[in-house]
């Protein structure tokens, strides 16, 4: 039984770091889907938009290896708070990106309050010893 939940564990960390190599490749493929998702009040966001995307790439790489899971885990914690205000400022926006993508506002709020907070508990989870 333990055997198995090793292996699940371990391919659910996999997966978040795919996940993670892989968002943070798309900040670099489509900035138009990234770049007005950052609130106005924060500077520089084409800057922010890369420095994202490549903070997302190097924790989902950090994740594979044993001696830098944990750190990774809490790196992935960290962004992911940091990301906040740009969930925020979706739903003050009608939950569209102009010219790219409208979707319910209500689904906004699941990003926020559901899949945000599963992301922080699904990475702490990968900072626990197996």
């Amino acid at each position: 039984m333990a055997i198995k939940f090793t292996r699940f564990k371990s391919f659910s960390r996999y997966f978040m770091a795919g996940f993670f190599v892989f968002a943070g490749i798309n900040h670099f493929l489509n900035p138009d889907f990234y770049i007005p998702l950052i609130p106005p009040y924060i500077p520089w966001p084409e800057t922010v938009n890369w420095v994202s995307g490549l903070v997302e790439i190097i924790l989902g790489f950090g994740l594979f290896f044993e001696k830098t899971r944990r750190a990774a885990a809490g790196g992935v914690i960290l962004l992911m708070l940091l990301f906040i205000p740009t969930h925020i400022y979706f739903i003050q926006i009608g939950s569209c990106i102009p010219d790219l993508l409208c979707t319910p506002q209500w689904l906004g709020w699941v990003r926020l309050v559901i899949i945000h907070p599963l992301l922080v508990l699904w990475a702490w989870w990968h900072r626990l010893p197996d």
